[in-house]
């Protein structure tokens, strides 16, 4: 008898038989219908907007929302859908400032980028030598470089530092002296992380001007100097993070098998963690590379390029900006500009400056973005495959 009984549905054991599940797209018709009411609404107090339409909008869909699933499906349901939609709006409103600051500086960036004179694309292929006025040329080459430069200065400088230091609060900081010193690091750490950047600039330059007797020397080692100081406490902070969550069991069966504890960690600890390590190291890179301020006090600003590390000024992608912008609308005396090295001609353009700003700003973001794919690949590549 009881084997002829069938075992109950899922439907039956988590809600009752009488209640039903309305389809995804019931909250888009819930959501027209308030996008529509707000929209009439504001427009008879004239007070129609795209954000006030949207935010109104929005209340009425949460409103619309739950009335009409506590109809159709009970208050269980409509409570989750609710909450569902308070969610989704959440998410929203955290991606709507990035998605409108990417949409902006590729909507920009990118149209300099493509319409750069004399040829396509020549303004990720030119420095600013001899460009004055509203001369309607120019490009970031030299700043670019410089960028590439004094960022991975910083990060051979940092990543070292951040990963040893790691190793060493995780693996060895447990018992003893080494606990002790293990808590320390950490403070210090922690305290590492909240200083402005402005600070680190200001070590930078301060460290050199003591060792070197000329007071106005400005090098791109200063920079890397500087920026790694932002660096360290994020590559510590994360690493350690993601060689806490390698299980104990792996460290365990390696010392069984008689290896040794530093091999331990290259082989296995290190092997393991590779894909979180890579991912917090690019993370690291990210946070110094559009770092303004450290390079306006320690490297300066050039027209021209720069490949020496130890020996004068340096032109960086965030300082370009800043120097760019801060010059804002050029002054067009004439249709055209000469240059005074090359003795070419350029048009004249009153909003070139604004525009190469633009530009520079959509270059750093390439950067970072071609540094995600790489992390992203290191870790694909390198990390445990799971099966063979």
């Amino acid at each position: 008898m009881s084997s002829m009984t069938s075992a109950p549905t899922e439907a039956s054991v988590h809600r009752p038989h009488d209640e039903r599940r309305l389809p995804w797209y019931h909250l888009i018709f819930t959501g027209l219908t308030g996008l529509l009411v707000a929209i009439a609404g504001l427009a008879i107090v004239d007070a129609l907007s795209i954000a006030s339409a949207i935010v109104v909008g929005f209340l009425l869909h949460l409103l619309f929302g739950w009335v009409y699933s506590l109809v159709r499906e009970g208050p269980r349901w409509a409570m989750d859908r609710l909450v569902t939609l308070l969610v989704i709006g959440a998410f929203a409103v955290a991606m709507f400032p990035l998605l409108s600051l990417l949409w902006e500086v590729i909507r920009r960036g990118l149209t300099r980028v493509l319409a750069a004179k004399p040829s396509v694309l020549s303004f990720w292929t030119s420095d600013m030598s001899g460009i004055i006025g509203g001369a309607d040329a120019g490009g970031v080459l030299h700043a670019t470089v410089g960028t590439l430069l004094i960022t991975l200065w910083a990060s051979i400088i940092s990543i070292p530092i951040g990963l040893f230091t790691a190793i060493f609060l995780v693996e060895y900081a447990d018992q003893g002296w080494k606990k002790t010193l293990g808590t320390g690091v950490t403070f210090l750490v922690d305290v590492m992380t909240g200083i402005p950047s402005i600070v680190a600039g200001l070590f930078g330059l301060a460290v050199f001007i003591t060792l070197m007797p000329d007071a106005s020397v400005r090098m791109g080692i200063m920079g890397a100097v500087a920026l790694s100081l932002l660096m360290i406490p994020t590559v510590v902070r994360n690493s350690e993070e993601m060689l806490r969550l390698v299980p104990m069991d792996l460290r365990e069966a390696s010392y069984a098998l008689g290896v040794p504890k530093w091999l331990t960690i290259v082989k296995v600890v290190l092997r393991t963690a590779i894909a979180g390590l890579t991912t917090g190291i690019t993370l690291a890179i990210a946070r110094v590379i559009g770092e303004t301020a450290p390079l306006l006090l320690t490297v300066g600003m050039v027209t021209s390029m720069n490949w020496n590390m130890f020996d004068g000024r340096m032109a960086t992608l965030p300082t370009f900006i800043n120097q760019q912008y801060r010059a804002g609308s050029a002054n067009c005396m004439s249709d055209s500009v000469t240059n005074p090295i090359t003795h070419e001609v350029y048009a004249c353009s009153i909003s070139t400056n604004i525009d190469r700003a633009w530009a520079a700003a959509f270059t750093l973001i390439v950067i970072v973005m071609v540094l995600n794919i790489v992390a992203r690949l290191i870790s694909h590549y390198f990390s445990p495959k799971l099966s063979r």
